[in-house]
């Protein structure tokens, strides 16, 4: 698919064509929430797309002051896609923010910190291409209550293929067929209840610019993934935005309700982003010698080596809920041993099979969609850049089934393996963020820790559990 227009007299010609009523606006906040403001397309000019868009910064959460509030959305026209949603037609466009107190790309704005960090690659000679391609798995429920206070906190997820459903009297009947915990991976129909949901996902992912080549059930109950194609750093930063919005808005559309959340069902797998990733010049893939392990070079392992050397600070960007890391408990596919193997999906970093120069790259499956995908992203690539840098060596390869070896094994083995909690992931950034510093300032470093601190990690220590409950309240 790709783009549907290439520069502002393209997108004017292509708003005419398919009669646009509105222009939708859309950035990215630090937690990879997307934000949107609507303008009637007869005021839209070229002036306007140009120059940018004022907004008020400090109405978002965690950038400006309100005596510095005004800031600017500058428009990428070649991002603009027909919304599949409204009711009118609308073209949605995504945009960088520009701060005019500064003159420069705004230094909050993780768009903006992506190209910066493609930037930074190629100034130091690195290489002239990233790509990158990440996997999202996504669970779909027909009904979910949350509710929170002072003297009660709870919730429940409902989905007509969760196993604690085989005894509901439905309606029109309980036909009985279910993946069961653990259960899900390809089932066929009728097992596998949203193939016609997912086939719908597919069309309109490929209807907003995506270029779609699988679905299938994912290994937990009500759990499905969408496999699209690879791109450069923004625009499978972008994809992953427009693929979460086609998937949330479908389920919606259908009265279902979608979620990316790590864990939402305890004691079955949770959900990731793997990202796949590697690094060319002159058309040549940087990660790739023929002969070695899995056709891995030495920079695609210092690469890595980097990540794994910075992965308390990494993953404070790559996994930034406390929910994050209930994903990362042993015993649920979940990659949290830091080493390397070729196709053993048990390890933090999975070689994909292929062998040859396309297809050789590396695998973070550790990272998960609570992300914003282009700090994600640009923090992955940092950390590889320093690594590069400093030929870091990573531990591995390792084939075996990581999944088997105890706690004890794993450290006499001298495993490295990722924090545990996302205080432990922040304490890390604090110690450890120089090799962010080309790109990122010390000033966003410093704000977003004590923001995630304030947002997540306070919160949640602070508030008593249902299991909580359980254990102790006859103490």
């Amino acid at each position: 698919m790709g783009k549907f227009v290439n520069d502002v007299k393209e997108f004017f010609a292509f708003c005419e064509e398919n009669e646009v009523e509105f222009v939708d606006f859309r950035f990215t906040d630090v937690k990879g929430a997307w934000h949107h403001i609507s303008y009637r397309m007869s005021a839209v000019t070229v002036e306007m797309l140009e120059a940018g868009l004022p907004f008020d910064g400090s109405s978002i959460e965690n950038w400006q002051p309100i005596n510095k509030s005004d800031m600017l959305l500058k428009p990428d026209v070649p991002t603009a896609f027909l919304d599949p949603f409204t009711a009118d037609s609308t073209v949605i466009v995504i945009c960088d923010v520009y701060d005019i107190y500064k003159n420069d790309l705004y230094e909050r704005c993780p768009r903006s910190i992506a190209k910066k960090t493609l930037a930074y690659m190629e100034a130091e000679g690195i290489g002239d291409d990233a790509f990158f391609g990440p996997e999202n798995e996504f669970f779909i429920f027909e009904n979910v209550q949350i509710w929170s206070g002072i003297n009660q906190s709870g919730y429940r997820v409902d989905s007509e293929e969760g196993e604690w459903n085989y005894s509901t009297a439905y309606e029109n009947g309980n036909m009985g067929h279910r993946p069961g915990t653990k259960g899900g991976y390809f089932p066929a129909m009728p097992t596998d209840s949203m193939v016609d949901l997912r086939a719908e996902m597919m069309q309109i992912m490929e209807e907003v610019g995506l270029t779609v080549v699988l679905g299938h059930h994912e290994v937990a109950q009500a759990q499905g993934e969408i496999g699209i194609k690879y791109g450069n750093m923004i625009e499978a930063a972008d994809n992953v935005q427009k693929y979460k919005y086609v998937v949330k808005m479908v389920a919606h559309l259908n009265g279902k309700s979608a979620t990316f959340m790590p864990k939402p069902l305890y004691g079955d797998n949770g959900n990731g982003m793997h990202v796949h990733q590697s690094i060319w010049k002159d058309g040549k893939n940087l990660f790739y010698k023929e002969g070695e392990y899995a056709n891995l070079s030495e920079m695609a392992l210092n690469y890595l080596g980097g990540i794994f050397r910075h992965s308390a600070a990494v993953s404070a960007f790559t996994n930034p809920s406390t929910n994050s890391y209930k994903r990362l408990v042993p015993g649920f596919e979940a990659p949290s041993i830091l080493t390397y193997s070729s196709q053993n999906r048990s390890a933090a970093c999975r070689i994909p099979y292929g062998a040859g120069e396309m297809a050789t790259r590396i695998e973070t499956r550790f990272p998960d969609s609570s992300s914003c995908p282009y700090l994600c992203f640009s923090v992955l690539m940092l950390a590889g850049i320093d690594g590069i840098k400093n030929q870091d060596v990573p531990v591995g390869p390792m084939d075996i089934d990581l999944f088997e070896l105890t706690i004890d094994e794993i450290k006499d083995k001298n495993i490295p393996q990722m924090p545990r909690t996302l205080r432990e992931s922040l304490l890390g950034l604090r110690e450890d963020f120089e090799f962010l510093r080309p790109v990122m300032s010390a000033e966003f470093i410093t704000t977003y820790r004590q923001y995630m601190f304030a947002s997540q990690v306070h919160p949640d220590e602070a508030r008593p559990t249902g299991f909580e409950f359980f254990t102790s309240y006859s103490c």
